[in-house]
C-alpha cells in the first residue's frame, strides 16, 4: 500500500469490503485497530475512522465503539426473494468487483446475461469508485459440435442447423464483447485481466455463477415454446428464458448449508474445467 499517493477512505474500505467478500474477514471477526490500519494502509487514523464509517454505514460492521475494534457484523438471518437473473446479477457482481482479486468463474449457454451484468463493475471502475488488481474469469460455454438439447426447433426437420447456427452466432459475438469490455481494463486501468473460455460437452440445465470462491448463484433455464425468425424463417423452438430466469445466491459466510454449496459448487466447475471440457476458441 506504499506509494507517493495516499488512500482515500473510500479507497480503504472497498479494500475492506473485499477481504470481507472474499471470506479472509468472516463474521465475528474483530478488525485490527485503527492504528495497525493506519500503518498498514500508510494513511492517519482520521482516515481510517472514515472508512470503518463507511462499512459500518453498510451494514459490515458491528459493536462500533471507541473502547475496541469493532467486529464483522453477521449476515442477516433471511435474504431477500430471488430476482430474475438480470436484475441480480449485475450488483452481486459490482460487489464481487471490489475485492482487490476478483475470479469470476461461469457456466452458461451464452455468455449473454454474464456480459450485460458486468457492466455495472466496469462502470463503477471507470468511475474510480472500485480498484482490483486482477480479474480472473474463467467461462465454460457448450461446444459447437454437440448436439444441443436446447434451443431446438419443434419439429425438427431439417431447421436444426438453422437453430444452431442462430445460437453459435450468438455463443461467439457475446464472448467476444464480453472478453473485450474485460481486457479494455487492462490498457485502461493496468489491471491484470484474464478472460479464458472451454467447452462443454453437454448443454447446462442451469446457469452458475462463482464470485470469488464466496458465493454461488445458480438460475434454472426455463424451458418455452416460441416462434423466432432466423435468417428471413419463422421458426418455432424450444428455447430457454436465460434473462428471466430466478437466481438464487447462497455465501459461505451465511451458514453451514450455504457454504457447503458453495464448496460443491466450486468442486463440480473446477472438475469440469480440469477434465471433459476442451479448449474453446471464439470464431
Amino acid at each position: 500500500m506504499n506509494g507517493s499517493r495516499r488512500l482515500s477512505p473510500q479507497e480503504i474500505a472497498d479494500a475492506l469490503r473485499g477481504r470481507i467478500r472474499a471470506g479472509e474477514l468472516k463474521a465475528g471477526d474483530r478488525l485490527p485497530t485503527q492504528a495497525e490500519l493506519a500503518e498498514e494502509f500508510g494513511v492517519e487514523r482520521g482516515t481510517v475512522r472514515q472508512a470503518l464509517r463507511v462499512l459500518q454505514e453498510a451494514g459490515l460492521l458491528s459493536n462500533v465503539s471507541k473502547g475496541s475494534p469493532p467486529r464483522i457484523a453477521e449476515p442477516p438471518p433471511v435474504r431477500g426473494d430471488p430476482q430474475p437473473t438480470m436484475v441480480a446479477l449485475a450488483p452481486r457482481l459490482a460487489a464481487a468487483f471490489a475485492a482487490p482479486h476478483v475470479r469470476i468463474d461461469a457456466a452458461c449457454l451464452t455468455a449473454e446475461t454474464l456480459m450485460l451484468a458486468l457492466g455495472e463493475p466496469v462502470r463503477l471502475i471507470h468511475e474510480g469508485r472500485i480498484h482490483p488488481e486482477s480479474i480472473d474469469a474463467r467461462i465454460l460455454l457448450p461446444s459447437r459440435d454437440i448436439n444441443l438439447a436446447f434451443p431446438v426447433p419443434v419439429d425438427g426437420r431439417g431447421e436444426e442447423d438453422l437453430v444452431h447456427k442462430r445460437w453459435l452466432g450468438q455463443r461467439n459475438a457475446q464472448g467476444h464483447v464480453l472478453r473485450h469490455n474485460l481486457q479494455a481494463l487492462r490498457s485502461s486501468h493496468n489491471i491484470d485481466v484474464r478472460v479464458t473460455f472451454r467447452a462443454l460437452p453437454f448443454t447446462p440445465p442451469v446457469k452458475l455463477y462463482l464470485l470469488n470462491g464466496s458465493e454461488a448463484l445458480i438460475a434454472y433455464y426455463m424451458l418455452t415454446k416460441r416462434e423466432e425468425e432466423v435468417y428471413s424463417q419463422t421458426l418455432e423452438m424450444y428455447d430457454a428464458l436465460g434473462s428471466e430466469s430466478l437466481l438464487f445466491s447462497f455465501e459461505r459466510r451465511t451458514g453451514h448449508r450455504d457454504a457447503a454449496f458453495v464448496e460443491q459448487s466450486q468442486k463440480w466447475f473446477d472438475a469440469l474445467w480440469e477434465t471433459i471440457t476442451t479448449d474453446l476458441t471464439l470464431s
